[in-house]
């Protein structure tokens, strides 16, 4: 029976990769060298705000996820590599980027990627510069990286992008990189992750004194709510952060985090926006927290030293994977382009409502991708 199970698994997972694929190669083929961000109606090109410019590397992320399960020299997979590079080599500029928290997200899934095929040393230097750039962030005063919005604010986001310090830090031998991701991650920890689990989107500091004042939210419901993508971002991140330095307090919370997830999650592991939102608001749901947090469980899953508890997670990641297969792809719309139906980017500015986001489409790929390896 769990033979058939994961063989059912295993056709559905690779049957939505190719889904997958072909809705990026319409992408590419219609708008050509166009990194979106959000889907308006469907649709990836429209006028709209993006509010920040943190997605680029999702879309080439993707495309190296394709190579990599066609690497067996094919036409499709020599396809796909063109294209990453293609879409890849445009971000190197970045590195030296500034205005904003998210050159995790820009580099790790793209030139690590990269790198990680070749293992040329000019791809491996665009890394580490990155990873030095952010960590020009650090706020001595409070001990954390500070996000886009202000000097005194901490976003749970920047958990997804603390990794590509760690990883500087480990290419150069420097403490100091090392020591600025460790202490940023044990910031947030003591902050913005509750109790309970739970996890709040933003922290204010006093900047004269360091002093932490209080949580508050810029896409939450409120607050004192739990933003379900940021709990995702927490429970991936955690996992990350523990995964380069080993350091137990890390692990701990990422499970916290997974546990709150899926106790609080509807049964078919697709979250509400905000778990601490109105009834009514609850209804609308975030897929691509979902597909954050299937990815970020399935890491987890191989990092725990209970086997008990790492299978627990493992069977949650492919249930929340089946729910997204089976009931939110954009099949249904031979009009739609996006991959996966019903993510959020922003609520209150409406932005992105009810839509594909190009972070959702691009977790769910690396999910389904490191899923399959185990099938």
């Amino acid at each position: 029976m769990i033979t058939i199970e994961f063989e059912n698994d295993k056709v559905l997972f690779e049957q939505t990769v190719g889904y997958a694929a072909q809705q990026v190669r319409r992408l590419i083929e219609k708008h050509a060298d166009f990194y979106p961000m959000y889907t308006k109606d469907g649709k990836w090109k429209h006028e709209g705000p993006a509010w920040t410019h943190w997605c680029d590397g999702f879309l080439p992320g993707m495309m190296w996820l394709f190579h990599k399960r066609l690497e067996n020299g094919n036409g499709a997979s020599d396809f796909w590599l063109k294209q990453a590079i293609r879409y890849t080599k445009p971000l190197e500029p970045r590195k030296f980027d500034r205005d904003v928290h998210d050159l995790g997200f820009i580099f790790l899934s793209t030139y690590y990627r990269w790198y990680q095929l070749t293992k040329d040393p000019a791809l491996n230097d665009v890394l580490i510069e990155a990873g030095r750039t952010m960590s020009l962030r650090f706020r001595e005063k409070g001990q954390y990286l500070r996000s886009f919005v202000a000097e005194n604010s901490l976003f749970i986001d920047i958990m997804m992008n603390v990794g590509i310090i760690f990883y500087a830090a480990r290419e150069t031998g420097d403490k100091r990189l090392r020591d600025i991701a460790v202490r940023h991650a044990l910031t947030t920890r003591r902050v913005l992750v509750r109790g309970d689990g739970s996890t709040a989107h933003e922290g204010i500091f006093d900047t004269e004194t360091g002093e932490f004042l209080k949580q508050t939210t810029q896409q939450g419901y409120r607050g004192d709510s739990c933003w379900s993508r940021g709990l995702a971002w927490a429970l991936y991140g955690f996992g990350t952060c523990y995964e380069y330095s080993r350091d137990p307090r890390f692990l701990e919370t990422a499970e916290a985090c997974a546990d709150f997830y899926i106790m609080h999650t509807p049964a078919d592991g697709v979250p509400p926006w905000d778990f601490g939102a109105p009834p009514e608001s609850r209804k609308l749901l975030d897929t691509s927290a979902a597909a954050i947090a299937a990815s970020g469980l399935l890491r987890l899953s191989r990092l725990l030293h209970d086997p008990v508890k790492g299978q627990f997670y493992w069977s949650a990641a492919m249930h929340i994977l089946r729910s997204l297969c089976n009931k939110h792809l954009g099949k249904s719309d031979p009009a739609w382009e996006g991959v996966l139906k019903g993510g959020v980017y922003h609520m209150h500015k409406k932005l992105g409502v009810n839509e594909s986001v190009m972070w959702g489409e691009y977790f769910f790929v690396e999910a389904l991708e490191n899923a399959l390896r185990y099938l």
